[in-house]
C-alpha cells in the first residue's frame, strides 16, 4: 500500500493524524511549502512535495491511494490528475466539485479510467449513526424520516472564502447533511421542492422546504432556513423510537408512548482524539470495506436530487 494525501490544510493534517496511527506510509503532496511544520509530527520532510499537484503528473502511478483535501476548488482537478496517473483508488472530500458544471466533467473522466473513486462523507461513520442503524434494524427499519441543512448566513457572510463555495454552498456543505438522511433513511424516488427567500451571496435561495418519497416508499420532509436560527439535524422514525442526530455526534431518543427524550450510549472512543467519522472512514477506504462509502456512482445519482433542492442550474 502506498499512499498519497493530496493537500496541507486543516483537514489533511486530520487525515495525516488517522493515517500516522494506522501506522501507514503516505507521502504529502501540497501547495504551499510553509505549511510543512504542520506535518512534521507525521511524516519525514523527504516525503512532502510542494507546488500543487499538477507538477507531478504522470509520476503518480505508483501510489494505490489517495486521499485529497485539498480546498474546494481544487478538488475535481486533482481528482482528474489522479485518474489520468491511473491510480486506483481515491477518496476526495465532499462534495468533490465545486461548481455543478466540473461534476460533468469528473464523470467523463471517471468513466475513461479504471480508479475506484469515493466522495468523504464522513458522518455515515460516526458512532452515533452506527448506534442508530443498529437501533433501525433491530427494530425493523424505519417508517419515515425528517432533516435539517439550516446554515448560518449571518457567519458564513463574513468568511473569507471564495465566492464560488458561497455561491454552491448546499453541494459544499449542506451535503452533509442531505448525503446522511439518504444513507440512513433511502434514496429518493420522487420529490417536490420548494425554495424563497434571498441571500446576496447564494442567489438560488435561503429557505428551503420539499418532501417525497424513497426507493422503498418510506416518506421523508426536510426543511432548512437560513435567514433564521437553526441547526443541522436527522430524525428517524421507527415503531417503537423517534432517533434524534441533533448534534449529528450525539444519538438521543424518544419512546413510544413517551413524550421524554434522553440520550443513547454510544461507543465513540475514535472520535475523542480524531475528527468524528474519520478514523472509521479512512479505514473502510484503506482496507477495501467499501459498502458505507459514498461512490461516484452512489453520487451521481443523487446529484440531481441536489440540484432540485438547492434550484441550482
Amino acid at each position: 500500500m502506498k499512499v498519497a494525501l493530496i493537500g496541507a490544510g486543516n483537514m489533511a493534517i486530520e487525515y495525516a493524524k488517522v493515517l500516522n496511527d494506522l501506522k501507514i506510509d503516505f507521502s504529502l503532496f501540497g501547495r504551499n511549502e510553509a505549511k510543512a511544520v504542520n506535518f512534521e509530527n507525521y511524516l519525514s520532510k523527504n516525503k512532502m512535495f510542494f507546488g500543487g499537484l499538477d507538477n507531478y503528473k504522470n509520476k503518480l502511478s505508483g501510489y494505490s491511494h489517495a486521499i485529497i483535501a485539498s480546498n474546494v476548488n481544487s478538488l475535481a482537478a486533482n481528482c482528474i490528475i489522479l485518474i489520468e496517473d491511473h491510480v486506483e483508488n481515491i477518496l476526495v472530500e465532499k462534495p468533490g466539485i465545486a461548481t455543478p458544471s466540473e461534476f460533468t466533467t469528473l464523470i467523463e473522466k471517471s468513466k475513461s479510467g479504471r480508479s475506484n473513486i469515493f466522495i468523504a462523507y464522513n458522518r455515515r461513520f460516526f458512532a452515533s449513526v452506527e448506534k442508530a442503524l443498529e437501533l433501525i434494524k433491530e427494530d425493523g427499519g424505519i417508517s419515515s424520516f425528517q432533516f435539517d441543512f439550516t446554515e448560518w448566513s449571518h457567519v458564513i457572510e463574513g468568511l473569507d472564502c471564495d465566492p464560488i463555495e458561497k455561491k454552491y454552498l448546499f453541494l459544499a456543505n449542506s451535503t452533509h447533511v442531505v448525503d446522511l438522511a439518504f444513507f440512513m433513511g433511502g434514496h429518493p424516488k420522487e420529490i417536490s421542492c420548494f425554495n424563497s427567500g434571498n441571500i446576496n451571496w447564494h442567489s438560488s435561495g435561503g429557505v428551503f422546504a420539499g418532501s417525497g418519497t424513497t426507493d422503498e416508499n418510506k416518506l421523508f420532509s426536510y426543511h432548512a432556513n437560513w435567514l433564521a436560527p437553526g441547526r443541522w439535524s436527522v430524525e428517524l422514525n421507527t415503531k417503537s423510537y423517534k432517533l434524534i442526530l441533533k448534534p449529528m455526534e450525539k444519538l438521543q431518543m424518544q419512546k413510544k408512548g413517551t413524550v421524554a427524550i434522553e440520550d443513547v450510549s454510544i461507543d465513540n472512543s475514535k472520535e475523542l482524539n480524531f475528527k468524528p467519522g474519520l478514523y472509521k472512514q479512512t479505514e473502510a477506504f484503506l482496507f477495501g470495506d467499501a459498502e458505507k462509502l459514498c461512490s461516484l456512482d452512489e453520487f451521481s445519482t443523487l446529484f440531481p436530487v441536489y440540484l432540485k433542492i438547492a434550484s441550482y442550474t
